[in-house]
């Protein structure tokens, strides 16, 4: 649909606003460890992490394959129904001993990011677990790069030096994965959520599609290398705001012409196209830390400002719009100011 600033019968904006929310986008749960004693700010707990399986079970969505829902979806073939993916990062043990058994028992597919250089170290699976579950019906092992380093370009970093850091990380995590498992899925998820557009570049040359840690449904407008997914840890994915995020819709633009999120201004600003089928009294938009902020649309064009500075490295802002039925257009930024401290 054109970004543009028409004056509309109320009637036909419900329409066009209905017709974005009856379409089926792809929801994508991030999980790190399922457990009671990693933690938290990393563990969703093993009874919620039931209670969550749980409400998609009573919600009926369907819970598909990563790859094969990411495909359908951004090629506009998923029907109309929210459909939910599963995903877990770095591989940790408890994902073996408490999540995968729960999960075999639904049969539900869920994929596994898998830095290679930690399987087999505390904490983490062995390559024998990792290849007990890749056996498995409906599960995935993918890339989460070889030694989970910050592989956005660093700052004084010459572009030979960062090329041939991403290459061997990128590379050799995807051809342990081929030797041990067979040939790997052309999937990666960022560590830590970071990435530029060099970055997504080195993605769309090798044909992999990209995954972050900012939040939102994925839509077909949305860029190949900047797929957003839920976090799910006990911070973020409590029940009481669970299927609001289950039914969340992919906010209606082209998310490649975001900007990658590397900041040059504290804080930044965002700037996106209003849909006409939206309205900007209905639009509410949160910065991580300070909540509610505000924001002006000019010519139809949204610019949003946190008011007071960030101290992180990573911080986000999320907007929202009623979509209908409940459901919301979800869109979240996440910013990366590369002058604060590596974790």
């Amino acid at each position: 649909m054109p970004f543009r600033t028409l004056v509309r019968p109320l009637a036909l904006l419900s329409m066009m606003v209905a017709a974005f929310a009856a379409r089926a986008d792809l929801v994508v749960l991030q999980y790190h460890h399922v457990s009671d004693s990693t933690p938290s700010a990393t563990s969703t707990s093993v009874s919620l992490f039931e209670g969550q399986l749980d409400m998609i079970s009573e919600l009926g969505l369907e819970v598909v394959g990563l790859l094969e829902g990411t495909q359908q979806t951004l090629a506009g073939e998923a029907g109309t129904d929210n459909r939910i993916a599963i995903t877990f990062d770095d591989a940790y043990k408890s994902v073996y001993t408490e999540a995968a058994p729960l999960l075999a028992s639904t049969g539900y597919p869920y994929t596994i990011f898998v830095n290679t250089q930690a399987v087999g170290r505390n904490g983490y699976m062995t390559w024998a677990q990792i290849k007990e579950l890749a056996g498995r019906e409906g599960v995935t092992i993918a890339n989460h790069s070889a030694d989970h380093g910050h592989l956005a370009r660093k700052p004084g970093e010459a572009e030979s030096e960062w090329q041939t850091r991403v290459a061997n990380s990128l590379d050799s995590a995807q051809k342990t994965l081929d030797n041990k498992l067979g040939a790997a899925a052309p999937l990666f998820a960022y560590p830590y959520g970071e990435f530029d557009q060099a970055l997504e570049q080195e993605l769309v040359a090798r044909g992999w599609f990209g995954y972050g840690q900012q939040s939102g449904a994925i839509g077909p407008e949305y860029a190949t290398t900047r797929l957003p997914r839920f976090p799910m840890a006990n911070a973020y994915g409590q029940l009481s705001s669970l299927e609001t995020k289950l039914r969340s819709k992919a906010f209606p633009i082209d998310t490649g012409k975001l900007p990658d999120g590397v900041i040059s201004d504290n804080p930044p600003t965002l700037s996106f196209p209003l849909d006409s089928g939206m309205s900007a009294g209905r639009l509410t938009c949160f910065a991580s830390g300070q909540g509610r902020i505000g924001f002006d649309v000019v010519d139809g064009i949204v610019r949003v400002k946190a008011s007071e500075p960030f101290s992180s490295r990573r911080f986000r802002y999320n907007c929202t719009h009623p979509a209908g039925g409940g459901s919301y257009y979800w869109l979240s930024q996440q910013w990366l100011d590369l002058s604060r401290p590596e974790d």
